[in-house]
């Protein structure tokens, strides 16, 4: 078969494939083979999905270049101006249809630049009048009146560029006496550690590497661009070294996350290139069990809701999703019942030795819908604007702050008529044989009502999320990560990377300044060790004014 122009499309067998790699090796350079291996592979991957039956054409392409956003406005081709259906609830307080939709549009459209308040981290200097000062008198000529301290301060904002670590060297003057020899050397200036590398510096390399993705080497030729060496190893040993001092914490925010009423949790694969013997000294049983049966690494990510408060953890190694979060739940308190867990369908993601109320991902089963779209719009359409209201109605919910409590008599009221007419519709495409059961739209369907009860125990659990897009969100740390750095080089490397994802993603969560959080707990090392549940990122910063004002206590009676 020959295309238009000419080229022949060869049909060859994974065996053939195989063959002919081999062959290769043998001929090529290793660097040169490596590349053919990978577009062999490229090349079965496409292959593969062309001949999948459920692989449609925009599937593909959203395969190769990245999906587009799914939003529904968006996939069902909508105006720009085009808001929601109102629910009965915007009706009953005289709302037109959309008019919250539109607010918020409207509210979001400028995109002017920060004002001053927002700059929190900058430098502040107060300056002074050059000639005036408040309660004296005005300067304008047959003005007898008095000048006085304006409630807002005129503000100009500078913004400076620098390296992201800085170096300061100090010269010291040495004197040497000219009959014995001895040398005198100038007292280092006050505030000069004993150390090359200060906490702040240490912190920063962590927020680079494990919060903004910044390989070691890419921080290396930056620094070394702008003339600070920082070599790549250096860096490691600087955050390895903070890793084990923060080590409390990291295990104080497992003790609190178990205790969550709602826990997200998922996973994503990993790569870690030097993983330990399965037989050497120290390993456990389990540990040398896993690594037998499984050749798969992951990290996984779970996101728990508490009372007043959102902790993020990682853990980078063979077990799946369920199963760290079962090591997680061993540390929940007795008297607490068994938490709404939010995951995907996949089995590996329930944890099997502690009880959860098991929630599943709505947006997992929309977004067959929004691949399906071209081929089945009127059926696609009909779910995907159904999920609409429903997640609309939540999206009220939240505004009006209700408790979850309301929020479920909220949802009972509002979704329920939603959900179930939907269930009733599906339900009728079988009966009425209007689908294919083994077609993509029918195996859509099929996924909605295997997972029903599970998708939608939000009409059923006070605070059930509708979906897991929080832990999704929270995975894009080690997803980028792995982009950027392709993988962990040793075990103990994907420990330090998931103790300060963990750490870095916690503060995001909480709107906490993750650089000055990880500055604080090296400084007050000795003090966290001995109570780390005081050094929370919610809390520390009462920790350390409590610390400080008792140092500058007077001692005496």
């Amino acid at each position: 078969m020959k295309r238009e122009r000419g080229e022949q499309i060869v049909e060859l067998s994974s065996q053939e494939l195989q063959g002919v790699l081999e062959r290769a090796k043998e001929a090529l350079e290793e660097k040169d083979f490596q590349l053919l291996e990978n577009l062999a592979k490229a090349y079965a991957y496409v292959r593969q999905l062309v001949e999948d039956k459920q692989t449609t054409i925009g599937r593909l392409r959203r395969l190769l270049f990245g999906p587009r956003t799914e939003s529904t406005r968006v996939v069902l081709d909508k105006g720009a101006d085009q808001a929601p259906e109102a629910s009965s609830a915007d009706e009953e307080q005289g709302k037109p249809a959309g008019k919250e939709g539109k607010e918020d549009a409207e509210k979001r459209r400028g995109h002017g630049r920060n004002g001053a308040q927002t700059y929190t981290g900058a430098q502040k200097i107060e300056v002074a009048h050059g000639s005036l000062k408040s309660g004296g008198s005005c300067p304008v000529p047959g003005c007898d009146g008095k000048v006085y301290r304006c409630r807002e301060p005129g503000v100009i904002v500078r913004v400076r560029g620098q390296a992201p670590l800085a170096a300061t060297t100090w010269q010291l003057e040495k004197l040497r006496c000219n009959l014995c020899g001895e040398v005198f050397t100038a007292k280092a200036p006050e505030g000069v550690g004993p150390e090359k590398y200060d906490p702040e510096s240490r912190a920063m390399v962590a927020l680079l590497r494990y919060g903004s993705g910044l390989p070691f080497n890419r921080l290396e030729k930056l620094e070394g661009n702008l003339g600070v060496p920082l070599p790549a190893s250096t860096q490691w040993e600087m955050v390895e070294q903070c890793a084990q001092k923060l080590e409390p914490v990291y295990a104080e925010l497992i003790k609190e996350a178990a205790q969550g009423k709602v826990l997200h949790n998922d996973d994503t694969p990993m790569r870690i290139l030097e993983l330990g013997d399965p037989g050497q000294v120290g390993r456990t049983a389990e540990a040398q069990e896993l690594s037998e049966e499984r050749t798969g690494i992951f990290t996984s990510g779970i996101v728990s809701i508490t009372k007043d408060h959102r902790i993020a953890l990682f853990f980078t190694g063979r077990r799946h999703a369920g199963e760290n979060l079962s090591r997680v739940l061993k540390d929940r308190a007795a008297g607490l019942g068994p938490p709404i867990q939010m995951c995907d369908a996949l089995s590996r993601n329930v944890p099997l030795e502690a009880p959860s109320l098991l929630a599943n991902c709505i947006a997992h089963g929309r977004r067959r819908f929004v691949e399906l779209l071209e081929n089945f719009p009127a059926e696609c359409r009909t779910v995907l604007e159904s999920l609409r209201s429903v997640y609309h109605n939540d999206a009220i919910a939240k505004k009006r702050s209700l408790s979850d409590q309301e929020r479920l008599c909220f949802h009972q009221k509002e979704s329920r008529p939603v959900m179930e007419a939907l269930k009733g519709w599906i339900d009728g495409q079988f009966e009425n044989r209007t689908v294919e059961p083994n077609s993509g739209l029918g195996d859509a369907f099929q996924y909605l009502l295997n997972h029903w009860e599970k998708l939608t125990l939000f009409l059923k659990e006070p605070g059930a999320p509708l979906d897991n897009n929080v832990c999704e969100q929270a995975l894009k740390k080690a997803i980028r990560h792995r982009k950027n750095s392709l993988f962990y080089k040793t075990e103990n490397g994907a420990q330090v990377g998931d103790l300060f994802m963990s750490l870095i993603h916690t503060c995001d969560l909480n709107e906490i300044n993750a650089f000055d959080y990880l500055t604080q707990l090296q400084k007050h090392a000795a003090e966290l060790k001995m109570a780390p549940a005081d050094w929370m990122p919610w809390n520390y910063r009462d920790t350390s004014r409590r610390i400080q004002g008792a140092a500058h206590a007077p001692s005496g009676p």
